[in-house]
């Protein structure tokens, strides 16, 4: 096994950091880390905003459900869907790609654009000594997160990654077992699969039983379907219209 695939085997999510800022050659190196990943079409429909005002972080905070860690961390990065760039290089060449930009294809491939970037930037972090962890809760509030960030028409911000020198080192959280993850040319049977799931049901409660001292003893299955009953932020297919996506 070699160094790359024992970082992202190794990887966890870091909620605690040490204080230290990544210095700017740090920060451009990540980025063009994020850059070199895939993308679909060579489009590159995504943008990413570095955060190092301190103000600014707590605000984001704000609106990320006051999770400390997204103020405090050695640098704060706003992952987004974009295609303001297309369309203002579409207008030079006298053209406009409103009906591409406003198709569901185009959030699909923005966002998956957006994701290759930032997995990329996340496992070079994890390279270096640093720990990361994502924060989806920016969609809380995408109005404010845009404004904040003074972000444009045409653009859409997806998650936020926190980057910094670990101060704590948790426990690994264990995956579903491949074999519910990986099919081999075809779905699995429900049967197979149930089985699948109600092994990893003990499994999770038990590593959550010893991870909290016994105050927890709630496994996946029970935790994704309490989680997943109702639908959450149903506000975002009215914001994304409002920001020139989904018209179609």
């Amino acid at each position: 096994m070699n160094e790359t695939i024992q970082t992202i085997l190794n990887h966890r999510s870091i909620r605690k950091f040490k204080s230290d800022p990544l210095d700017d050659e740090t920060v451009r190196l990540l980025v063009e880390a994020a850059q070199a990943a895939s993308t679909s079409s060579y489009q590159q429909a995504y943008a990413i905003i570095g955060v190092d005002d301190a103000a600014l972080k707590r605000s984001l905070m704000e609106v990320a459900s006051q999770q400390s860690y997204v103020a405090e961390n050695g640098y704060f990065f706003v992952f987004c869907i974009d295609y303001h760039k297309h369309a203002v290089a579409a207008a030079w060449q006298g053209s406009n790609l409103d009906a591409t930009i406003e198709s569901t294809e185009a959030l699909i491939v923005g966002t998956v654009d957006a994701s290759l970037a930032a997995q990329n930037l996340v496992v070079a972090a994890e390279s270096l000594g640093y720990g990361a962890v994502y924060i989806g809760s920016l969609r809380n509030d995408a109005k404010k997160v845009s404004e904040l960030l003074a972000l444009p028409n045409q653009t859409v911000p997806l998650f936020g990654v926190a980057i910094g020198l670990p101060d704590h080192s948790p426990g690994k959280k264990p995956r579903l077992p491949m074999e519910a993850v990986f099919h081999r040319n075809r779905y699995t049977e429900d049967d197979k699969l149930l089985r699948f799931l109600q092994e990893y049901e003990e499994k999770t409660a038990a590593y959550y039983t010893e991870r909290t001292d016994g105050q927890r003893s709630e496994g996946w299955v029970s935790q994704i379907v309490r989680t997943m009953l109702e639908p959450k932020r149903k506000y975002l297919r009215d914001f994304l219209r409002d920001r020139k996506f989904l018209k179609d």
